[in-house]
């Protein structure tokens, strides 16, 4: 089992399956609109920006686990996103994170990697290699372009750096 066995519901409907990605590099951060670190959406954004060319994707899964920061609904979530950060990069449904409730992505990382791989806040960072296994992580305090996330997403990268 690896990440591209698992889909998500898109934040517009339909469905996100990480498998349409595979052999790319994948971002998943669990997000919230109303949280200290929110303002990291628009690192997410950079990034994607950034990367998008060369294989890269960001997903943000919005969820209210932590501290009921992400109490909106999907059209809320949405625009909240869109208006204050301009994101374009995908955003799921909101989902639960952690527990026995947790979407099964989230569950499948704690399989993995024990509770200490679950998020332990909002803004929580996972790396998906190409080949679909978890190729790094950084707690909420890291921010998404911090030269440490950079340097790994890189390695995972076709191609020259992106500036």
């Amino acid at each position: 089992m690896n990440a591209f066995d698992f889909s998500f519901d898109a934040i517009d409907g339909g469905s996100l399956p990480l498998a349409a990605w595979r052999g790319r590099p994948l971002l998943v951060v669990n997000t919230a609109s109303f949280c200290g670190f929110t303002p990291q959406y628009a690192d997410l954004e950079a990034l994607w920006r950034r990367y998008r060319a060369r294989g890269l994707i960001v997903i943000g899964v919005p969820s209210n686990d932590f501290g009921a920061q992400e109490p909106g609904t999907a059209a809320e979530i949405k625009d909240f996103c869109a208006n204050r950060y301009a994101v374009d990069f995908p955003l799921t449904e909101k989902q639960p994170v952690i527990g026995p409730e947790a979407h099964p992505f989230f569950r499948w990382i704690t399989e993995e990697l024990g509770d200490s791989g679950a998020p332990r806040w909002n803004f929580h960072k996972y790396l998906v290699a190409p080949d679909g296994s978890l190729a790094g992580l950084w707690p909420s305090a890291v921010r998404p372009i911090d030269p440490a996330v950079i340097a790994e997403i890189e390695k995972l990268l076709p191609g020259q750096s992106g500036d």
